[in-house]
């Protein structure tokens, strides 16, 4: 079958884009997922919570053995085991029944040549109304998108590990990406349980990840400098301010303190905030010796698989009941059907 030519391609973009507005109701809608690990399990989940039928590219038969066995715990949590059934895999891309796909979710390793391969690959299966997105938090939508005719519907999707517990998404828009197909894409991952938001630059980082990154970058200066411990940063920040942003972010906790006294705060503290460009020596030590965390055995804490076994189960613990104290301020899950 021959390839058509990109200015073809273009031409049916542009006239097709209106029908790439998402529904607001998942129920139904065809999404594909590509990737099957831990990433494109949970994304999976997320999408049959909301009604999805997926389609999950996972090329590995003993992967999607531990694909179906997560979605169905995951989906199970919820009183949705039954939705599980929704989910399917296919070996390749080319293996997709693309006729009616609405969705598709990258969630490949980070590299961006597979990235652009894969998307550039997409140009001739998927549709010209079909959404395509990549979770990826490393590299730009942009980048990703350089030189595609599809720019415009193309966007970052971004979730956080576990993608099925942590409610927020990041909806990123390129340069070239269309601000209706974002916001579609927006109201329909409401439709599926999750909060998302709506990052209109393609920053490096997006929104989540920098404000993470600044807090980290300080924690780990004070470190440096003999402030305090790895152990007594976590506790300041899960028993102090961190557990009030459960109940309310950083804008609204400076309107509840007052800005003014906040100003004031920011005054005297923001001199002696580190900027440093570079990461803290805390860090690189731990790296040069190869402590990389729980998958070395070793980071800032020991590790052995018991541990970290008693670990995830705790965290995963905590996120559920994190998750059943926010209920009321969640998008609902229709579970009618």
């Amino acid at each position: 079958m021959r390839t058509p030519s990109l200015d073809c391609v273009a031409m049916t973009e542009s006239s097709a884009l209106s029908g790439s507005l998402l529904p607001s109701s998942p129920r139904d809608t065809h999404a594909v997922v590509v990737g099957g690990g831990t990433m494109g399990a949970d994304v999976a989940i997320v999408l049959a919570r909301g009604g999805c039928r997926v389609t999950v590219v996972e090329p590995q038969a003993s992967q999607c053995d531990a694909l179906h066995q997560r979605v169905l715990a995951g989906l199970a949590d919820l009183e949705l085991a039954h939705r599980a059934q929704r989910v399917n895999t296919a070996p390749s891309v080319r293996e997709v029944d693309w006729r009616d796909a609405r969705l598709v979710v990258e969630c490949i390793p980070e590299k961006l040549d597979l990235k652009q391969a894969l998307f550039a690959q997409l140009l001739e299966l998927a549709p010209a109304r079909t959404v395509l997105t990549s979770n990826s938090s490393s590299f730009p939508i942009s980048a990703i998108a350089q030189g595609l005719p599809t720019q415009q519907r193309m966007l970052g999707l971004h979730f956080f590990m576990p993608a099925h517990l942590v409610p927020l998404v990041e909806v990123v828009l390129g340069p070239q990406s269309d601000h209706a197909v974002a916001e579609g894409l927006c109201g329909f991952m409401r439709g599926c349980g999750s909060v998302p938001v709506l990052v209109r630059k393609d920053k490096p980082g997006f929104l989540a990840n920098r404000l993470q990154h600044a807090l980290s970058r300080e924690a780990f200066a004070m470190i440096d400098e003999g402030v305090a411990t790895p152990e007594d940063v976590d506790a300041a920040v899960r028993f102090g301010f961190g557990f009030r942003y459960l109940a309310a972010g950083p804008v609204m906790q400076r309107d509840h303190a007052g800005l003014d006294v906040h100003c004031a705060a920011a005054a005297t503290m923001y001199p002696s905030l580190s900027n440093t460009a570079e990461p803290s020596r805390a860090l690189r030590e731990r790296v040069q010796a190869g402590r990389f965390g729980m998958k070395a055995g070793a980071g800032f804490y020991d590790w052995t698989p018991e541990t970290r076994q008693t670990e995830r189960e705790r965290y995963d613990r905590l996120l559920r009941q994190g998750l059943q104290l926010l209920a009321s301020e969640l998008p609902p899950i229709d579970k009618s059907f």
